[in-house]
């Protein structure tokens, strides 16, 4: 067992806090100095160039599965030289009409060291393997895709 603490910070910055009027700025301390800037979403009166929750749990699932993969490749001495996410949160009403992230796309891209031979039916399996195995993907209700480009 682990636990994984952060300090969320917000302070009021508008005269107003009206819905429209208040800011949305917020900090994610990590510690050890790793400080992010966050806000929601633009769609949310957000700031566009900070970290927003939608964003940041794409990532986390990214990050998760990219990890996992990793490993297992490390085990298998099959060595990555770069692995690419386009990930995509899908943010859309459930049943009763709130907004869920209802699906994560992940669209990893590979790429093997140079001499590395691996079938593309040997990266879907890892690919599956490291979905089974992410902590965060069996930890959320949201459907996770895995969809591997292939070179």
């Amino acid at each position: 067992m682990s636990e994984h603490n952060i300090t969320l910070s917000w302070t009021k910055q508008t005269e107003s806090f009206a819905y429209k009027d208040y800011n949305r700025d917020h900090q994610w301390d990590f510690g050890e100095g790793l400080v992010v800037n966050a806000s929601s979403a633009p769609q949310f009166l957000g700031t566009p160039e900070y970290a927003d929750p939608e964003r940041a749990f794409a990532a986390a699932l990214s990050s998760c599965h990219m990890l996992f993969f990793i490993a297992i490749c490390s085990k298998k001495r099959l060595v990555v030289r770069d692995y690419i996410d386009h990930a995509t949160a899908i943010l859309e009403p459930d049943e009763e009409g709130d907004l869920i992230i209802s699906k994560v796309f992940l669209r990893p891209e590979v790429i093997f060291a140079e001499g590395v031979d691996v079938s593309q039916e040997e990266v879907n399996k890892i690919h599956h393997i490291s979905h089974d195995k992410c902590f965060l993907a069996k930890s959320v209700k949201s459907e996770v895709i895995i969809e591997p480009v292939w070179n």
